[in-house]
């Protein structure tokens, strides 16, 4: 389970990015984050895995107080923790087994990192992890031949390569057209189901959100103003997310659409 209890960010400058925030996540829900840019979305997923530290409060995952890890108990934390960005963060001049592999790196003895040798079993782990994903036939390939939704399935399977608990997802099909936006959401709630791993995805997309999440959390001006079921998210509660900022006719034809 991952807690928020009563959690504050302020950054140096001091801008509030999180105010009074008071969540539960039970291990293998869905979590789409949504609300406007700016709103602390990002801020709120990446306090989870200790990207950015909070200013007051709690952040409690299966008991353990995340901010109170340091040194190798935060390096070993982080293990059960896997994050894609949009970016994706690979390295394309490679080949898309050797970016799997760089999940293993961090359990590796020191002559194995230095020499790049990685064993038997960890290759097989990152083939079954680009099967999963369904690139199993790309992964001798350069990363700078694959489109953008198969690099971002390269991002996944190197994520469940290192079997995670958790996986924090940071508006990972933004850069994605429609069709292949769907293929990697598709892999999200395949994971998510069949292998009980939690997923807490910071989505701009709403109508893809309320179509994958079972659980949306809505933040304005870093405060939660809902959370609840993705099938109670009506119109009135986005006007109240988005700061009555939903008013657009495409907006209303999706959410339209996904009630439907």
């Amino acid at each position: 389970m991952i807690e928020f209890i009563d959690v504050e960010k302020k950054y140096n400058n001091g801008t509030t990015a999180l105010s009074n925030v008071n969540l539960q996540i039970k291990q293998g829900e869905f979590v789409a984050v949504i609300g406007l840019s700016g709103a602390g979305k990002s801020t709120l997923i990446r306090c989870i895995n200790r990207i950015h530290d909070i200013t007051k409060g709690k952040i409690m995952v299966d008991n353990v107080d995340v901010s109170k890890l340091r040194g190798r108990h935060i390096r070993k934390f982080r293990r059960r923790i896997g994050m894609i960005f949009q970016s994706f963060n690979l390295v394309t001049r490679t080949t898309v087994i050797n970016n799997v592999l760089v999940s293993f790196v961090p359990e590796l003895p020191m002559w194995r990192k230095v020499t790049g040798i990685f064993t038997k079993q960890h290759r097989t782990k990152a083939l079954e992890a680009l099967d999963k994903v369904g690139i199993l036939d790309k992964a001798f390939v350069r990363v700078d031949q694959l489109s953008g939704g198969q690099q971002q399935r390269v991002a996944l399977a190197r994520t469940l390569a290192q079997q995670p608990d958790i996986i924090l997802a940071d508006e990972p099909i933004a850069s994605l057209d429609p069709v292949t936006s769907r293929i990697v959401m598709d892999d999200f709630k395949r994971i998510n189901q069949e292998m009980n791993i939690s997923v807490i995805m910071n989505i701009h997309h709403v109508e893809i959100a309320l179509e994958y999440a079972d659980r949306v959390i809505g933040i304005r001006k870093g405060e939660v103003v809902f959370d609840g079921k993705a099938s109670k998210v009506t119109q009135a509660i986005l006007q109240e997310i988005y700061g009555g900022k939903w008013e657009s006719d495409q907006a209303t034809e999706e959410l339209t659409a996904h009630v439907q």
